[in-house]
């Protein structure tokens, strides 16, 4: 058996070292974008960059002969999502989407929920000049025409333009504390947070912070999973279905 994980995150490395461990007889190969200079690697193959599109993904499933494909891509990868929809229909291939459940406001935050970066950059004005943003540094274009805002960016690898003007960079790599992300909107003087509902534990700490210093958190809606694709949330529950579908076939 040859399964196809569109990877990139923690479940999808997740996901491939149970797969490695609990099928020694089965090829798994993870794809990932290589967006990040320095990733970390899942066990099993590995290839990296894209594939031209839904048909290019189609051509590689049968050129490879992929038995079952796995989207774990992150939950704003929307492009490459519903091309694994379309190459699956075309090859008749069975897909799972591997989607870490979204984050859930508690007693006491100001939530403001958009459902774009573009409904989050045109937010901004009325919520304040002090801007957290973690929403990765290839959607910093959407803020690039606030003038009065400052921000404060977060991102494995350096931003490029366009960018705001006013901004300052931290290039880190999650997951972060309680502790640290307390202290950066103390230091930093933030009155307001912005961030993509991604969900998980690695980044949600500073849901918490934002919270308790009182200020405003814009939340940007994940896109849906294509219609008709089914969803596990885990990785183990991925790895539960995939046992379930090779029993059934």
């Amino acid at each position: 058996m040859h399964i196809l994980v569109l990877g990139g995150t923690t479940e999808a490395r997740r996901l491939a070292e149970l797969l490695v461990a609990a099928e020694p007889a089965a090829r798994v190969t993870s794809s990932l974008a290589g967006r990040v200079s320095s990733p970390r690697l899942p066990p099993g193959e590995v290839r990296v960059g894209g594939f031209g599109g839904a048909d290019g993904l189609a051509a590689w499933l049968r050129t490879h002969e992929v038995d079952v494909l796995i989207d774990a891509t992150h939950p704003f990868a929307e492009t490459i999502s519903f091309n694994a929809a379309a190459a699956a229909a075309q090859t008749h291939v069975p897909l799972l989407a591997l989607r870490r459940p979204g984050w859930t406001a508690a007693d006491g935050d100001r939530w403001h929920p958009v459902g774009s970066l573009a409904g989050a950059a045109q937010a901004l004005p009325a919520l304040g000049e002090r801007i957290f943003l973690t929403t990765g540094r290839l959607g910093l274009a959407a803020f690039a025409a606030l003038d009065a805002q400052w921000f404060l960016t977060r991102s494995v690898d350096a931003p490029e333009a366009p960018h705001p003007a006013r901004m300052e960079v931290l290039l880190e790599r999650g997951p972060f504390t309680l502790d640290g992300e307390r202290d950066l909107i103390r230091r930093h003087r933030i009155d307001v947070l912005v961030t993509k509902d991604s969900g998980g534990a690695a980044t949600a700490p500073k849901l918490t912070a934002a919270r308790e210093a009182g200020i405003p958190v814009v939340v940007v809606r994940r896109p849906p999973v294509p219609e008709g694709v089914p969803v596990a949330g885990t990785p183990e529950a991925a790895a539960a279905w995939l046992a379930g579908h090779r029993l059934r076939n």
